[in-house]
């Protein structure tokens, strides 16, 4: 397929708003899409190269596509720098600068929808002495063949930053559009197998059979079920007849896939964090007596006595690719189980929670201190049920989910009816950095200031919500505290342009964020302001597009405005 294609579309996507023809414009192109190129053209209509769950990334910086555009068009680094914080995109930054190409071939190569994919994934795969020069030639190779307009959306997707608003939804629904499917079947084989590409295929040349006959695959994580938030434990406790009382863990989410000697361990947002777990594995292989199976529970790092470590500290082994050996020793993990999905063949989806914890408890060998089952109570009773309430907070978890013990496990979403949490205060947010402040004074040389970002469902994009520099320390004095130099550090990569002392931010770092109250603004994009926010803990188990959105924010403002 031409390139060029795809850059129509990208265009016409980035000048709809509106929902529906966004979904015509993409199910119109599925539907003429070669079946080779399918799997990946699905991808790149979301920005991405890799499904949901992959660990594979780009992994290109701002500063290497600027040497990129500078050599590809034959222009001076900083005539780039400077018409990028003038533009604030580097893909059309890259437009302007292809419009003159100085070096124009005689004989240019037409770009295809192949070629892209194939350099783009050799990019991802380079590492080691030379690596940067290796991904230079290959962006350089790309923009080479590249006329302005596919110029744009190359950096763009290059870089993660596509912008034509075509989220998880939207796919959906143009699958089921482009080949006569049921959307829900759509759905609800992404969260067995959270890849729309395969999803595509399989809707294609199989239809709605073809989707009902999705199954798990041991290694592919699934999306996880997720709780609802309860105004009050009063209230939970009046939702199900029949329940259970389980501590809300200050933890990791952690879904544990175990083939024969082979275990994988996946964080609520899908991400493969096996090799940083290497304690949890040897567990998890001594605990499980299935062959084949995926359990649900929450990872705590723990001390040497074995009391709970506030998750900040964990997070800290989350990304970890070096000195691993130290961290075991320094924060070991515990595992907390409370759910089976699968385990030797059969699937459990159906099975109300009740069986289904029968079930997990046949399934795991609980070791003292390192696997061991939720802490739980069954009753009907409000003061043994505040009494365990206020256990869970005295022992420095978050307090209480609250689950329907005749329901089913549903992968993927917030059900009515089935899981709800309880919490002490106004439920934080988990927001994006999408901008900064370089700091002065003390904070000199560091970003002093962070701007938060909400999402905007039916676009993609972020949207300002609040400015926050309080809770990050200068100087360190426990484990778990985060510095400024640490917040810097991990935001540089993702620098991209600005204007005086403020930069943008690439949307990649999470952070969890308590605040005094919601407030509307006419300031920020969003049309909110966090009033007095302040940085909680890092939120490396998330990612952006798990973020809290603007309907979020508002719902809180209407409760918070309801409370007064």
């Amino acid at each position: 397929m031409k390139y060029s294609v795809l850059a129509d579309i990208y265009e016409e996507l980035e000048n709809t708003p509106a929902k529906l023809k966004k979904t015509e414009i993409v199910a119109g192109l599925l539907r003429k899409t070669d079946d080779l190129i399918l799997h990946d053209l699905v991808l790149l209509l979301s920005g991405k190269l890799y499904p949901a769950w992959s660990q594979e990334e780009v992994g290109v910086a701002d500063k290497l596509m600027i040497q990129a555009i500078s050599k590809s068009y034959g222009v001076n680094e900083g005539d780039v720098v400077r018409e990028h914080n003038k533009i604030g995109d580097l893909g059309l930054t890259a437009e302007e600068f292809s419009k003159s190409r100085k070096q124009a071939s005689l004989v240019k190569k037409e770009l295809t929808v192949e070629k892209f994919v194939e350099n783009s994934r050799r990019i991802t795969k380079q590492a080691g002495k030379g690596s940067q020069e290796r991904k230079l030639g290959l962006i350089i190779e790309l923009l080479s063949q590249a006329d302005p307009k596919e110029s744009r959306y190359v950096v763009r997707t290059i870089l993660e930053q596509l912008r034509v608003g075509v989220a998880e939804g939207l796919i959906r629904d143009s699958i089921g559009k482009a080949f006569d499917v049921d959307k829900k079947l759509v759905e609800n084989a992404w969260q067995l197998r959270p890849d729309y590409g395969e999803i595509a295929k399989i809707a294609k040349e199989r239809g709605d059979s073809g989707l009902k006959k999705m199954k798990i695959e041991i290694g592919v994580p699934i999306k996880l079920q997720l709780a609802e938030k309860s105004p009050s434990l009063e209230e939970a406790m009046g939702s199900f007849e029949k329940k259970i009382l389980e501590y809300k863990y200050d933890g990791m989410r952690t879904q544990i896939h175990k083939k024969g000697d082979k275990i994988w361990i996946f964080t609520r947002n899908l991400e493969d964090v096996t090799g940083a777990f290497p304690d949890l594995v040897e567990n998890c292989k001594k605990s499980i007596k299935a062959k084949n199976c995926i359990v649900d529970g929450e990872t705590l790092g723990i001390d040497p006595k074995g009391r709970p470590l506030p998750f900040q500290m964990l997070s800290t082994r989350i990304k970890r690719k070096y000195n691993i050996d130290k961290s075991v020793k320094e924060i070991p993990a515990k595992l907390n189980l409370f759910d089976v999905i699968y385990s030797d063949g059969k699937t459990f989806f159906d099975l109300p929670l009740e069986e289904r914890f029968n079930e997990l408890k046949k399934t795991i060998r609980s070791i003292s201190g390192k696997v061991e089952f939720v802490k739980r109570l069954k009753t009907n009773d409000p003061k043994k049920a505040k009494s365990f309430y206020e256990e869970a907070l005295s022992s420095g978890q978050e307090g209480l989910i609250i689950k329907n013990l005749e329901a089913k496990y549903v992968p993927g979403r917030k059900v009515s009816g089935g899981w709800l949490k309880v919490k002490p205060v106004m439920e934080n947010l988990d927001l994006v950095v999408i901008g900064a402040i370089w700091g002065t004074g003390k904070r000199t040389g560091w970003l002093g200031s962070l701007v938060l970002g909400c999402r905007e469902p039916s676009s993609g994009k972020f949207l300002e919500c609040g400015m926050l520099g309080t809770g990050i320390k200068e100087k360190k004095t426990k484990k778990e505290d985060v510095t400024f130099s640490e917040i810097t550090e991990m935001l540089k990569p993702y620098i991209g342009g600005g204007k005086g002392n403020r930069v943008n931010i690439r949307p990649k770092i999470v952070i969890e964020v308590a605040y005094e109250e919601i407030q509307k603004s006419p300031t920020y994009s969003s049309g909110y302001a966090l009033r007095f926010p302040r940085f909680v803990r890092l939120r490396p188990d998330k990612s952006p597009e798990e973020a809290d959105d603007k309907s979020r924010i508002l719902k809180l403002y209407k409760i918070q405005k309801g409370k007064k």
